[in-house]
């Protein structure tokens, strides 16, 4: 009270005091205050009234027993008014809360922003500092007291003590380390390949690359940015935590966003999704939480239209994840193939496959718009575990879907060496969907005068006339094994991306038959969906025909090829190389010369409703019958022949306009480049506009 006196008087407060001011006026400094503050109900720190009802923190059942039989605080809810001592200021609470720590006592002096109370409100602690400076005359709360927001917790006296106590500046030490963030820096170690060696040596004793080394080659350097990598197999039932985090990084799947081909492409054209099983993890199996995160990546890449690359290696669903409810079956409640399902022909799909793939894993492959796949990638619906025990035999591993069965059979689109290759090109196969780029080089385009035999019945190498009209090293050849008597590549022209398709005349005469037909009709719609412009360079006698072909289902399978040819939206531009025979000729020109945007033929083509040498007999058969020397027959069939040839050539059909020109070979890629230019929207969409694709 004494030094509250001194603080107060007139005298102090304006400076007019000597050494002997506290002797003159001692009697005034002692003396007890005239009027004291009127201690009402309201003011009474006793009257404070609760947020809620009031309750003793010390017991963890106080609550419980309360919500069961306390009395409600509904009526009296809210802050009650409470009036200080004269001339004094409330020091409000900021928030409704609980009062923990109460740091100053009534005649306390503070100054401007001194702490004088600690309040907690959901889990958090706020201070409560000073506003003024001056002399606590009276606090209103105590700890554990529960007050609404403005409630005053204590009254001041305002009057000068000092200057306000600015907030302290500390110095940084960017190089500390805190233990919250230090726990978390040693869980990611498990996750590094320097930290697994086992794990490493037996990936590359194979011959194999692990996960953290193809996304190393796979993604641009400081763009990957990673999904769920501290999960871990639900086995927490069977297995220490310790021991799930050393041995089931991940949960045996990597997955996440970055940039690929980014020094091709701007930013948003080169960001993707990667997601991998990792082998090491109990042989790349399916956990729960890896289902989990490949639903979340694929909702994600579903909701941006990033382009998805999936790593499918593994053994197939995990049979040892003990959490979860038991009772469980065949876990048909997941929804990962469904999710991947809805992709189909609006978000691109590359599926890669080095090693063993079986089951679910090769499920996931499956539904991807294109595999690529190592010469050691063994591919299955199920591996020799599940054969055996089905009662169907024991196979080796290596006998149950080797890549020269699943390469031949349309399975894998793209065979390579090793897994190295697999990445770089996937990282190739990506490009034709981001775009076109500004780097490219051409043949010289004389060459393709002198690739077609002047013999008209002599074979060649189509791929060498693919080779020669695209830029430099940008073909990239899809299911080369499978379908044999069709081609189909991407490949660019002055950098743009194109779709093509032709036919191989060294496999039955280039004649269409029904895995050619799949496999065309297949491409179109993959390049139809993601707007890539289309070439077809036609050489075919037709149809194929004879009685072993239509046990194929030859009338449906190549009825594809018209259909889908007749509704592919993208850009089509069609060249026929030499022969262009009836409805097979039709077929690959969109199902008529006048579908694409250009219909062009070489100077080496040949045309017809079939192939000349019947034609000629069955519309002169009477005509020849009556001919009894075969000498003279055979002269007269010769005759008809050429002048069928003549009727049919390149320069007559361009005479009676059933194509658009005929070109000088060397011209091609001019045409092409041209024809690109009229088209008003020639590049890669990024989501694609089909309802969905044909897997095969």
């Amino acid at each position: 009270r004494f030094l509250g006196n001194v603080l107060a008087h007139p005298d102090f407060v304006a400076g007019r005091v000597t050494t002997r001011w506290v002797e003159a006026e001692i009697a005034t400094l002692a003396a007890a205050p005239e009027e004291e503050a009127e201690v009402t109900e309201e003011s009474a720190p006793a009257a404070v009234r609760s947020a809620g009802g009031a309750i003793d923190a010390r017991d963890p059942l106080a609550s419980l027993n309360y919500f069961r039989s306390g009395e409600g605080t509904r009526a009296s809810a809210g802050p009650v008014e409470i009036s200080g001592p004269p001339g004094t200021v409330p020091a409000g609470a900021p928030l409704q809360g609980t009062v923990t720590e109460i740091t100053v006592a009534e005649g306390d002096t503070v100054r401007e922003g001194q702490q004088l109370f600690v309040m907690s409100a959901l889990k958090m602690e706020h201070l409560v500092n000073a506003e003024v400076g001056g002399v606590v005359r009276q606090i209103t709360a105590a700890v554990g007291d529960t007050v609404y927001e403005g409630h005053p917790l204590a009254f001041i006296e305002e009057m000068d003590v000092g200057g306000a106590i600015a907030e302290e500046e500390k110095e940084i030490d960017l190089e500390y380390i805190r233990p919250d963030l230090q726990a978390l820096f040693d869980r990611r170690e498990f996750l590094w390949d320097d930290n697994r060696p086992e794990a490493v040596e037996r990936r590359h004793s194979r011959n194999r690359l692990t996960v953290r080394e193809n996304i190393e080659l796979l993604i641009d350097e400081g763009t990957w940015q990673e999904y769920a990598p501290l999960a871990i197999a639900r086995q927490r039932r069977k297995r220490s935590i310790e021991e799930l985090r050393r041995k089931t990084p991940a949960d045996g799947l990597v997955c996440g966003i970055g940039s690929i081909n980014g020094e091709f492409f701007d930013e948003q054209r080169a960001r993707a999704m990667f997601i991998s099983y990792d082998d090491t993890v109990f042989a790349g199996t399916q956990g729960g939480n890896g289902h989990d995160k490949t639903d979340r990546m694929v909702d994600l890449a579903n909701e941006l239209s990033l382009p998805l690359i999936f790593h499918a290696e593994g053994a197939g669903g995990r049979s040892g994840d003990s959490d979860g409810p038991d009772g469980r079956g065949y876990g048909g409640y997941v929804r990962t193939w469904e999710k991947m399902a809805h992709l189909s022909g609006k978000v691109l799909m590359i599926g890669v496959c080095a090693g063993w793939c079986y089951a679910g894993n090769a499920a996931i492959l499956g539904v991807t718009d294109v595999i690529i796949a190592t010469e050691d990638a063994l591919i299955a619906m199920g591996g020799p575990a599940t054969i055996e025990g089905g009662g169907m035999g024991a196979f080796l591993p290596e006998e149950v879907g080797p890549i020269e069965d699943t390469a031949k059979a349309g399975t894998v689109d793209i065979v390579v060496k090793d897994q190295r290759e697999a990445v770089l090109t996937s990282k190739k196969l990506l490009s034709y969907f981001q775009g076109s780029i500004d780097r490219w080089e051409a043949h010289d385009q004389r060459e393709l005068r002198h690739i077609i035999p002047e013999n008209r019945l002599r074979s060649f190498n189509v791929r060498k006339i693919i080779e020669l009209l695209a830029d430099k090293d940008s073909v990239l050849e899809l299911r080369q094994e499978f379908g044999i008597g069709m081609v189909t590549a991407f490949i660019r022209i002055e950098g743009h991306p194109f779709g093509l398709t032709a036919n191989n005349n060294e496999y039955i005469g280039g004649a269409i038959d029904s895995d050619g037909s799949d496999k065309v009709a297949r491409f179109w719609q993959m390049c139809d969906a993601w707007n890539i412009p289309i070439i077809t360079l036609v050489d075919t006698p037709g149809m194929m025909v004879g009685p072993e072909v239509e046990k194929s289902g030859l009338v449906r399978h190549c009825s594809r090829l018209f259909v889908t040819g007749a509704n592919v939206e993208s850009a089509r531009f069609s060249v026929i190389l030499r022969k262009g025979y009836a409805l097979g000729s039709m077929s690959v020109l969109f199902g008529s010369a006048r579908a694409p945007i250009f219909t062009v033929s070489w100077p080496t083509s040949e045309h017809g409703g079939m192939n000349r040498e019947a034609g000629v007999r069955l519309s002169n058969r009477e005509a020849l019958e009556a001919i009894e020397d075969v000498e003279e027959r055979a002269a007269e069939y010769e005759r008809l022949l050429a002048r069928a040839m003549e009727h049919g050539s390149a320069l007559n059909v361009g005479s009676t306009f059933e194509v658009d020109d005929v070109i000088d070979p060397a011209e091609t890629r001019r045409w092409i480049t041209q024809g690109l230019k009229s088209v008003p929207n020639p590049e890669p969409i990024r989501r694609g506009r089909r309802a969905f694709l044909d897997t095969w």
